[in-house]
């Protein structure tokens, strides 16, 4: 076989990885539609059901707004550091990528743990989701926000994984991508939830 057939085979071969994972990180915005779709409906259901709190507790009497606020920047913080191992990855640097999604992961983690500290302060008061309308739906929004949060920690922590025994390889660096879109999206889907349930609620 000829020097230039290998060639042509070989960037043949790349261009196919090329597609592919364009195709998946496409067919991941696909997902992610659906998803919006998911929160779209349970931002509509929080919405109706919000003034029904059955003579229970409004968001104004049991939300803590400097908490929630503390646990908004660690979110908002970990999608930056999020950024900066996309950063490394384009420099191929496989050691700082690894080191920026930890930093990610215990950002993540530390805001998932005030999520269920939260949850069961609120519970143990006796404000559960089964005391009222307004708060089944927060603990529909809420929590179905934190599960996948949850997920994304543990997709992170199978990243750091390949990327420790594989490197940047192209496989990798498409589930990179992948994950940076869910996990910014998840950001925004909370800003929303701050906004709409906790400041608004407070007021």
């Amino acid at each position: 076989m000829s020097t230039q057939t290998l060639n042509n085979t070989a960037a043949h071969d790349d261009h196919g990885h090329h597609d592919a994972g364009a195709n998946k990180v496409f067919g991941f915005w696909i997902y992610l539609m659906s998803d919006l779709v998911l929160f779209a409906s349970l931002f509509a259901t929080y919405a109706v059901l919000v003034n029904g709190t059955a003579g229970g507790p409004t968001g104004k009497e049991i939300f803590e707004l400097p908490f929630v606020l503390v646990e908004t920047f660690l979110l908002l913080f970990s999608s930056i550091t999020y950024g900066f191992a996309m950063l490394c990855m384009n420099k191929g640097k496989a050691a700082q990528v690894n080191l920026w999604l930890f930093i990610t992961f215990l950002l993540g983690l530390g805001f998932v743990s005030m999520e269920v500290y939260e949850f069961h302060k609120l519970i143990s008061e006796g404000f559960g989701p089964d005391r009222s309308a307004f708060l089944s739906s927060f603990f529909a929004l809420v929590a179905t926000h934190g599960l996948h949060v949850t997920f994304g920690l543990i997709w992170i922590i199978v990243l750091m994984v390949q990327v420790a025994r594989r490197g940047l390889t192209e496989v990798n660096r498409t589930r990179l991508n992948c994950l940076s879109l869910f996990w910014h999206f998840l950001d925004v889907v909370w800003i929303c939830v701050f906004t709409v349930v906790y400041l608004m609620g407070a007021m």
